[in-house]
């Protein structure tokens, strides 16, 4: 087969996962800012925050990986070398702190399911003072049907929950940690938890769930590991593929060698 058709698969294949990688990337960056605009962070009052925001990591994330992608998308199409060798080093340096994450991730495993148990700790204490925090942590208890870091008595740690508040909420505890929260079975009843650290465990057992959620999610992130380490595996692989195909497309494009050739013949003139 001629030059000429193994480039033209090149490029348009370049094109093609690079379309798919943009639009993932500008998803992530909407989702990124509906989260923003949905908690009203970018008041003038929110800002100084800003830099906490867990919505902060979606507008980075999408806005880097949809640059570089559409770098990609834009460099093949039109067969633009500095753009097709902006986007490959980009795709190198994603490989590289991916490894390096994953090297990270494996070597120091234990240690971040401690680290877990320590967030959740701190997320019980500043519960009603981050809406992030708690809608993570309301999603766990809810997800996993459990209550607290190791046990309900965790709550105790909280201010407001504690019994020495003044406040109703005294001895309570969230709307997420009972078995059967829904009211009516479409309306969550916020105020289902309330009183049972006043309870005995036998009757507090018919309420809420008894269990943490760090043994839980222990065991749901090490029977879902394979999932993760799928994704990413199947990610760098196709980043490493990019890559490759990047770089031998200038020597398969003819149009883009001669681009090469006569940009340097100009430079040394």
């Amino acid at each position: 087969l001629p030059l000429n058709f193994w480039s033209s698969c090149i490029k348009y294949l370049i094109f093609l996962l690079n379309f798919l990688f943009s639009l993932l990337g500008l998803l992530t960056l909407v989702v990124g800012l509906w989260g923003f605009a949905d908690k009203e962070s970018l008041g003038s009052e929110q800002l100084p925050h800003l830099g906490t925001d867990p919505m902060l990591l979606f507008v980075v994330v999408g806005l880097v990986v949809s640059t570089v992608s559409l770098a990609g998308c834009v460099g093949a199409l039109c067969e633009n070398i500095c753009l097709l060798w902006f986007f490959a080093g980009g795709i190198f340096t994603f490989l590289i702190l991916e490894i390096l994450a994953g090297i990270l991730i494996y070597a120091l495993w234990d240690q971040l399911q401690d680290v877990l148990d320590s967030t959740m700790l701190m997320a019980i204490t500043r519960y009603q003072d981050d809406s992030d925090l708690r809608f993570l942590l309301d999603e766990i208890q809810f997800g996993l049907r459990c209550c607290g870091v190791v046990s309900y008595h965790d709550w105790k740690l909280n201010l407001y929950f504690n019994c020495s508040s003044p406040g109703v909420q005294a001895c309570g505890l969230p709307a997420s940690c009972c078995i059967n929260p829904w009211e009516n079975g479409t309306i969550i009843n916020s105020q289902c938890g309330f009183g049972v650290l006043r309870l005995d465990e036998a009757t507090a057992q018919s309420i809420v769930h008894f269990e943490g959620c760090s043994p839980k999610l222990r065991q749901w992130l090490n029977q879902n590991s394979w999932v993760i380490r799928d994704y990413a595996f199947v990610t760098t692989v196709i980043e490493g593929l990019e890559f490759l195909l990047v770089t031998n497309y200038h020597n398969a494009s003819p149009h883009l060698k001669f681009s090469f050739i006569a940009k340097n013949d100009n430079n040394n003139r």
